[in-house]
């Protein structure tokens, strides 16, 4: 292995950990940020909207400009973004300010994830073999160290505002050490104002969301859906986060051997109902270890499902393999950023363990779907 190539690995992964990093910093900020400001389940799934929103339009933006300028600006520009973003989460005092930020830091997002995953699928076509499980794997060691620092910090009483200004200076920094390291990824120089899927590619964009939408909604909700419940006290209710994203890790850094072995059909298949179980009993937990239990399941099962659909996406011949990753992901991550403001409406009306209910249902369809989404090339045949 080239020492180029070494690097470009090194540096997708550092911007995969960079991008779970600093969303899982929000996620033990939710319950701060919702007492702090006062408000209901529908208002917070407002403002949770206005995180989605800014990272889907832009997504819509990043993809074709991805596509013709390379992911290296794409990556940098989202990551700076969300570093200097992120201190004024713990610090903006009505609603209206915070949805101003949560606009700015889902924009940012937007625009590295579009970046790190175009720039992860071709790193992964010149190495040959699967990486893509590897590289979403550092995603959510990000998301792990994220969250599991944020909750310490607050339940250390170091306070928000520390905490936020201490996480970015360490995503600034990895930024940094990335830079240089990133390659040029190939342009496509007619490509279109707005990526619309088609063919395979809706399918693996659906896929995608419904998978990050669980994501979503146990960032976004699972600790208030602890704390509802009366399992653990708000300090501690980001736990139950850090443990999916321990899951998540554990399942996608041994993922490129489990996807080698089984082959992208059966990897989606044997984690669809793997995650399904995981929702029965996490809904069904009379006391926190089972709870927790259930976000491990869940973690678990989920945790391979995104990158076999990535890879599906770059191997798939119905759209420029550049241009169905970008599609893909601005669809997917609708999931995990605009869905969980749906949550909130849903548990306006049927409670939160109703909303994850209906969760339940929809990860239904990625064990229905996975020979029709991985006809394109399972590497167990």
């Amino acid at each position: 292995m080239t020492k180029q190539a070494a690097g470009s690995r090194l540096a997708t992964r550092i911007a995969f950990f960079v991008s779970g990093f600093g969303l899982a910093c929000w996620a033990p900020l939710v319950p701060v940020a919702k007492s702090r400001l006062g408000i209901s389940d529908a208002s917070l799934g407002l403002l949770l909207l206005c995180l989605g929103l800014g990272s889907v339009v832009a997504m819509q933006l990043a993809g074709p400009l991805t596509s013709r300028l390379g992911a290296k600006p794409a990556v940098l520009a989202g990551g700076v973004g969300m570093t200097v973003a992120l201190p004024f989460l713990s610090l903006a005092p009505s609603i209206w300010i915070m949805g101003a930020v949560l606009l700015v830091f889902g924009a940012s997002l937007g625009v590295i994830e579009v970046g790190m995953n175009v720039h992860a699928v071709e790193v992964e076509k010149r190495a040959g073999r699967p990486l893509m499980s590897g590289f979403h794997g550092l995603f959510s060691v990000g998301g792990f160290v994220g969250a599991t620092l944020m909750t310490l910090a607050l339940s250390a009483r170091v306070g928000a505002v520390l905490g936020t200004v201490l996480a970015s200076a360490l995503m600034l920094a990895a930024l940094l050490f990335a830079a240089s390291r990133l390659i040029v990824t190939p342009k496509v120089d007619d490509a279109p104002a707005f990526v619309v899927p088609r063919g395979i590619v809706v399918l693996l964009a659906l896929l995608t969301a419904i998978t990050f939408l669980t994501e979503g909604a146990i960032l976004d909700w699972g600790a208030l859906l602890l704390t509802s419940q009366n399992l653990v006290e708000p300090a501690q209710a980001g736990f139950g986060y850090s443990v999916f994203a321990v899951a998540m890790t554990a399942g996608r850094l041994t993922g490129d051997a489990v996807v080698s072995r089984l082959g992208d059909r059966k990897t989606m298949l044997v984690g669809g109902v793997l995650a399904i179980v995981g929702y029965l009993v996490l809904l069904t937990a009379p006391i926190a270890p089972i709870a927790l239990l259930g976000f491990l399941l869940i973690g678990l099962g989920a945790s391979n499902t995104v990158p076999v659909l990535f890879r599906q996406a770059g191997a798939q011949s119905a759209m420029p393999p550049s241009l169905a990753v970008a599609s893909v992901t601005t669809i997917g991550y609708a999931g995990i950023l605009a869905g969980p403001a749906g949550i909130g409406f849903v548990a306006e009306a049927v409670g939160l363990p109703g909303a994850f209910w209906m969760l339940a249902g929809l990860v239904c369809l990625v064990p229905l779907s996975a020979a029709a989404a991985t006809r394109s090339s399972d590497r167990a045949g």
